[in-house]
């Protein structure tokens, strides 16, 4: 439940228009609610910013459709990570039952339900190779999902610079940017030292063995001679697409 659900509800006891005991129902799972298999925390947007979001992976199928069927019910809206297609499935079907639209994304495994039909501030995605897509995409989906536009610049990894001056418009027309690469990691070092954005680097493990998983990468993002970059854990796609909003939310909502 966010904070424009809760003003409604509020408005509405104050105009005679939903009693308190109405109010009372709706409100009553505040702080979360449990549902056996999980606590789902339906009170997390107003303390954090953010709601919570379902980790699809370890998860049985019907758990995470019990967990998804709360979250519609508080709120009108999920974020599911990590979801294979079997899952969407019978995410899709849930959705239908509550006239609620969903996306998946199929590179990444991320399903979006409800997410803010307002968007705000930007930022641009930037992935060194294809194989690194699926971490830009849960990115992308995330940050679209709480409410900022985004961009992507996709395949401009160090191998070809020229690719890359190739969206110099991009890179400097946003306000944050999420730069992911594997192999050895080096592209956010590069776009760091061309912007003066806030840059979030995200590390892949993608690569051959000595890249070791995404290790190497990760270790010369926070390696990194250029001052000021974000590092995110191997694969983290949704972390930067968390911060990057909240990086957005801050911009916007301090413009005179």
């Amino acid at each position: 439940m966010d904070n424009d659900k809760l003003e409604e509800i509020l408005d509405s006891v104050k105009r005679g228009r939903l009693t308190v005991e109405g109010a009372l129902e709706q409100l009553k799972h505040l702080p979360y609610e449990d549902i056996g298999v999980a606590k789902v925390d339906h009170h997390r947007e107003l303390r954090h910013g953010v709601p919570e979001v379902i980790f699809a992976e370890g998860k049985r199928p019907e758990d995470i459709r019990a967990i998804a069927g709360s979250m519609l019910r508080s709120s009108g809206r999920f974020l599911i990570t990590r979801a294979s297609e079997a899952v969407y499935m019978d995410i899709e079907s849930l959705c239908r039952e509550h006239k609620v639209t969903v996306e998946y994304f199929g590179k990444s495994g991320v399903i979006a339900a409800g997410g803010a039909v307002k968007k705000t501030g930007s930022a641009a995605v930037v992935c060194a190779g294809t194989a690194d897509i699926p971490v830009a995409e849960e990115a992308m989906a995330t940050a679209l999902f709480l409410g900022t536009r985004t961009e992507a610049v996709f395949d401009v990894g160090v191998a070809g610079l020229h690719r890359l001056l190739d969206a110099r418009d991009t890179i400097s027309g946003t306000n944050v940017l999420i730069v992911v690469a594997g192999m050895e990691g080096a592209l956010p070092s590069v776009i760091g030292g061309m912007t003066d954005k806030p840059l979030i680097a995200v590390p892949t493990s993608v690569g051959y063995g000595a890249s070791l998983g995404g290790i190497t990468a990760l270790f010369a993002m926070l390696n990194s001679c250029v001052p000021g970059i974000a590092v995110m854990n191997i694969d983290n796609g949704f972390g930067a697409g968390v911060l990057a909003h909240k990086i957005n939310t801050l911009t916007v909502n301090n413009k005179p």
